[in-house]
């Protein structure tokens, strides 16, 4: 009985001795990412509420009163002239026919005209006609080919009102409201509908007067929202403030896709000029009741913490100051339990 303890003693010790290695490896070299310091042109950045807008936002009138036959439901997609709503036309078409009517008279009336003027011409050539009667034929001619140009005229503008009994998008957009529905009877400028072009948006942003002059066209500034930061390029900035608000304001183009029309963001604005910096990723940042500092990992994998103090900060990244060069690998992922010349396992190298 005795014997049997004692080899299931001495299995047991062989197990622990086979594991040792492994948990050795495991508790001394834990799993950590790294990020690499380096020098960048860096300014000092505040945040500033903004919103996104399109370009192209229109509510679409009626040009033409009547009766609307139809209107697009709202979330209908429409290129640039296709109808989004029709108004009603019979009385535009009757008259149309009528004018049509009108021109067709006037033509055949000119045109007896013209052939009476040109045989009087002949007649009285030979000085069988009365000179007062050419004259007369000529004068009556004059007349119709005004009152064909009046026809043609009125014809055109019935036409062109016939056209806009459709009412077209301006550009490429979404329907987004209906101001009013089919049946209802519109005048001259009454809404229709709300049309928005959502591949062309911007920013529009506001910031205190103080920071005018580091905000330039061109710039390239991080919108952040909802947990996603995206880069936004200044497009114009308004070099008129607001004489309550003392703030300017600025727009940024927005590639589309990423936040809605409407969406309100941050928006990272500069409030001092650019300079070169070394940063890091804000992860690699250890705070501790002893002040702040980062975690450097040395060629050998071992680990030593640097005390460091921060500068500028803008998005992910942040100025450190302390014995810290560019190209230094630094400790992002897994730095909360680290001590200095622990050797780690770097994660992909």
């Amino acid at each position: 009985m005795r014997l049997k303890r004692i080899e299931r003693i001495i299995l047991l010790l062989a197990f622990i001795a086979g594991a040792a290695p492994a948990l050795a490896q495991f508790g001394g070299a834990p799993p950590v990412r790294v990020g690499i310091a380096e020098v960048r042109t860096m300014s000092a950045t505040t945040l500033v509420a903004g919103t996104v807008v399109s370009r192209n936002d229109a509510r679409l009138a009626a040009e033409v009163q009547g009766r609307l036959i139809s209107v697009l439901d709202v979330g209908s997609e429409v290129g640039r002239d296709e109808p989004v709503a029709q108004i009603e036309d019979t009385m535009l078409r009757l008259r149309h026919d009528e004018l049509l009517a009108e021109v067709s008279r006037v033509k055949a009336r000119l045109q007896f005209l013209e052939k009476e003027e040109r045989r009087f011409a002949r007649l009285a050539a030979n000085n069988l006609a009365a000179a007062t009667q050419m004259e007369q034929t000529r004068a009556d001619r004059e007349v119709a080919a005004g009152d064909l140009m009046v026809a043609e005229s009125r014809l055109a503008q019935n036409e062109n009102q016939l056209a806009r009994t459709r009412i077209r998008a301006p550009f490429a957009g979404m329907v987004v409201e209906r101001v009013l529905m089919p049946g209802e009877h519109v005048t001259e400028g009454s809404n229709v509908v709300r049309l928005v072009d959502q591949q062309n948006l911007e920013v529009i942003a506001r910031a205190p007067l103080e920071y005018y002059r580091f905000v330039k066209p061109g710039m390239v500034i991080q919108l952040s929202a909802t947990g996603l930061a995206v880069p936004g390029t200044v497009r114009t900035v308004v070099a008129v403030g607001d004489e309550n608000t003392h703030q300017f304001e600025l727009r940024l183009d927005l590639e589309p896709g990423i936040f809605p029309v409407g969406q309100t963001l941050r928006a990272a604005v500069p409030i001092s000029d650019a300079k070169e910096a070394l940063v890091v990723h804000r992860d690699a940042l250890v705070l501790r009741p002893e002040g702040i500092s980062v975690f450097v990992v040395d060629p050998d994998n071992s680990v030593r913490q640097v005390s460091v103090s921060t500068g500028i900060g803008s998005g992910e990244y942040i100025e450190v100051l302390g014995d810290i060069a560019p190209g230094n690998r630094v400790v992002v992922r897994g730095n909360e339990r680290l001590q200095p010349g622990q050797t780690v396992s770097v994660a992909g190298g």
